[in-house]
């Protein structure tokens, strides 16, 4: 990921649950990371540990989010469990020559198509508010992930091209005014909004080439 902040929001943010988070060797170096089991693979999203203790904690107040790693729950805010560990996080090989769930990108006409896309029908209370932003060929993408299941899982990473690098860490919109959602850094009332992850480095696994 590309920082302490993109995977605090990640495990974080607009989540009744927060998700577990691992601090770990890796290449050299000690990381906090978390990530999605797809049906076949582990993706995991990183970033190096700079503060030791036992939680990620994540509060928006005052229209701003604070994100920082905390010994205790005693103040109100989101907590996201830190697991240390002593041993590799998983004995799976984490270079694989293929890699069987492989993103199928598809490209979206707006950042409101987008938005919309979030609504699941069939799952209307357990709306995935997470949207990923990563380099590619010289410019941004913005997508959202989905998956279709029938005799296998195949997923999608839907996207829009940015004409610049995502700088705010949300997107903001407000559907019942007809307007285009817009990025923010900051929460006000009336709107919804949606948490942008941003990734240091394009993978394979997106499908883009």
């Amino acid at each position: 990921m590309f920082g302490f902040n993109d995977l605090a929001r990640f495990v974080c943010a607009f989540r009744e649950y927060p998700l577990r988070v691992y601090s770990h060797e890796f290449n050299g170096t000690r990381v906090l990371s978390s990530g999605l089991t797809l049906a076949n693979t582990l993706l995991l999203f990183y970033t190096p540990m700079t503060k030791f203790g036992r939680y990620i904690s994540y509060n928006a107040s005052g229209g701003k989010e604070y994100c920082d790693i905390v010994e205790s729950t005693k103040n109100i805010s989101t907590y996201a469990p830190i697991i240390h560990l002593e041993s590799q996080i998983s004995s799976l090989p984490t270079e694989a020559e293929k890699i069987s769930d492989i993103f199928h990108p598809i490209r979206v006409k707006d950042l409101g198509s987008l938005a919309r896309l979030t609504y699941d029908p069939e799952l209307p209370d357990e709306t995935n508010l997470a949207l990923y932003t990563i380099p590619h060929n010289n410019s941004w993408l913005i997508g959202y992930l989905t998956s279709l299941e029938m005799d296998d899982i195949f997923y999608q990473f839907n996207y829009v091209e940015m004409d610049s690098e995502p700088m705010k860490p949300f997107l903001k919109y407000q559907g019942n005014e007809g307007k285009e959602p817009e990025l923010s850094d900051s929460f006000e009332h009336g709107f919804s909004y949606l948490s942008i992850i941003k990734i240091k480095n394009e993978h394979s696994i997106f499908g883009l080439k």
